[in-house]
């Protein structure tokens, strides 16, 4: 993995919440704030209920968009990212709690909550911004760069 890549992989996996925007039925955009697992591919991971907008909008169309930072953590830097989002059931959602719990121990005991699913977003474009620099350093990664 190139050098940004690892840094990149880092400063993501600092952040524990990122802002998620789906579209509902009508067009409209809806955001709500996730908390977020990363794996080595840049797959996110995160938990909601069932019966929620988000789930709603994407089990209807799977494109997914998160905003990631600044915060505390990464005071001149943000993230966009663009995906698709899949359910995960069975041996998928299996392989990807371990990671999840990592991030989000008091996950364990939520996963008893009725309607509790998991999702993860496979990444198909994101952009690194760094503000700290004049000017900012922008770097974007898409589909050939993510695969």
């Amino acid at each position: 993995m190139s050098s940004f890549r690892t840094d990149l992989l880092a400063l993501l996996r600092r952040e524990r919440y990122a802002v998620a925007s789906t579209v509902n039925a009508e067009g409209k955009p809806q955001s709500a704030l996730v908390g977020i697992a990363v794996t080595d591919g840049f797959d996110l991971i995160f938990d909601t209920l069932a019966g929620t907008r988000k789930a709603a909008n994407l089990r209807r169309d799977p494109r997914i968009a998160f905003v990631i930072g600044p915060t505390a953590n990464n005071a001149s830097c943000t993230v966009q990212y663009e995906g698709v989002a899949e359910e995960l059931t069975g041996e998928d959602r299996d392989a990807m709690l371990p990671l999840y719990y990592e991030v989000f121990p008091d996950g364990r005991p939520r996963r008893n909550w009725p309607g509790l699913i998991y999702f993860r977003v496979k990444p198909t474009w994101i952009r690194y911004s760094n503000y700290a620099f004049d000017p900012p350093e922008i770097v974007e990664l898409g589909p050939e760069d993510l695969g």
